[in-house]
């Protein structure tokens, strides 16, 4: 039986500036963390509203799918379950440990060898050095890097980059996986083992949300699917 909520969206309005420097988009951002205000409500110049009065809510155990193009959404709602950013209107309730994979090469340092980076990420995603140590032989080995894994992460591939990423993020203590379009990146073999081992997170009772443009896929794969347009859930 599934439990209450464990991720809750309600009524959430996402505001972004199209302007490139520190805009007053983001400073007003940093303004209300700080002080806690609130940001204003209307749009001003060069601003769009990259979420539009979204509200759901994923229950222990589900996978949930973002469905849409691009531009849609569906990135920056993980961003806001991951606090990487924050809502301008709603409010979001998340509750256990989150393992963020939302950015091909997010977290990595270039110029740290794959095995610094496992322990650098791995930390991160709340691993202890002690841990970490008897899990790397299981990253590495998911990872398909054997012959990479000491070699600068500025010299990996995109697919590699998110072979390296993914495994660290699926061997953490999380309870809430994000996983943005990890079906579309690497060959064929590597998407089978993602596949695999989402499979196996959810057998655990691990909380997935995870985006992709392969419908196909997500049906398969997902207890629901949320399809987004221009920023606005599609019903």
């Amino acid at each position: 039986m599934l439990s209450d909520p464990v991720i809750s969206f309600q009524q959430v309005w996402k505001k972004y500036s199209k302007q490139q420097a520190l805009n007053n988009s983001l400073r007003e951002e940093l303004f209300s963390v700080i002080t806690g205000r609130k940001s204003r409500e209307e749009l001003a110049a060069g601003e769009f509203w990259a979420l539009k009065d979204i509200s759901f809510s994923v229950k222990k155990g589900e996978c949930i799918g973002l469905y849409g193009p691009n531009g849609s959404g569906k990135s920056t709602i993980l961003k806001l379950i991951s606090n990487v950013t924050y809502p301008t209107k709603g409010a979001i309730g998340v509750k256990g440990r989150v393992a963020p994979l939302i950015e091909l090469g997010a977290g990595m340092h270039p110029d740290l060898t794959g095995i610094e980076n496992i322990y650098m990420n791995g930390t991160i995603l709340g691993l202890t050095i002690k841990e970490l140590k008897r899990k790397i032989p299981e990253i590495v080995e998911f990872s398909g890097l054997d012959d990479f894994i000491n070699v600068p992460v500025k010299k990996y591939s995109s697919g590699m980059y998110l072979r390296l990423a993914f495994s660290i993020a699926v061997h953490s203590p999380a309870d809430i996986f994000l996983f943005d379009e990890v079906l579309a990146v690497g060959d064929d073999n590597f998407q089978a083992k993602c596949l695999e081992r989402i499979e196996l997170i959810m057998k655990n009772n691990g909380t997935i949300l995870v985006v992709s443009h392969d419908g196909v896929a997500l049906k398969s794969l997902c207890d629901d699917i949320i399809s987004l347009k221009s920023g606005a859930a599609i019903y």
